[in-house]
């Protein structure tokens, strides 16, 4: 993959430039998005209560937030692979993914509360990073090469 990303050197541009979208997503997460768990969790938070949030904001800047980085993510695929099969395939394992984590966020923060912050920690690293697309590009890479073979 690296060789067909050096050969083009323009998608090897736009996939760099949607990286780097990606970490502006990371960058201003304070400005653009409302998660009063952010301060919580770069604390000592084993065993403190939860913080106070309006559920209803804090689920709509979860879903921006994810659907921010599914919308990169998915260029990046598109970028990277150049298969349109690819990105449906990954826009409906994202879809799946983002209710799954929904439902599991809210079931920890309202069924389990302050006996599961780690489990509410990276369940919800799950909802703000762009885990899955480091997970994917190298599976689609390594399909592609075994189909190959």
């Amino acid at each position: 993959m690296l060789k067909k990303l050096l050969a083009h050197k323009l998608r090897a541009l736009a996939f760099i430039g949607l990286v780097c979208l990606l970490a502006l997503v990371r960058i201003f997460e304070t400005k653009l998005f409302y998660d009063p768990f952010l301060r919580f969790f770069k604390s000592e938070f084993t065993g403190k209560p939860l913080p106070g949030f309006d559920v209803a904001r804090l689920s709509f800047s979860l879903f921006f937030r994810y659907l921010l980085n599914t919308i990169i993510s998915l260029a990046l695929i598109y970028v990277a692979f150049k298969e349109k099969g690819l990105v449906k395939f990954s826009a409906l394992l994202y879809l799946i993914f983002f209710l799954v984590l929904m439902m599991t966020f809210f079931v920890i923060v309202y069924g389990f509360g302050t006996n599961s912050t780690l489990e509410l920690f990276y369940v919800r690293r799950f909802l703000i990073q762009p885990i899955f697309v480091i997970l994917f590009i190298p599976a689609f890479y390594y399909q592609e090469h075994v189909a190959k073979k």
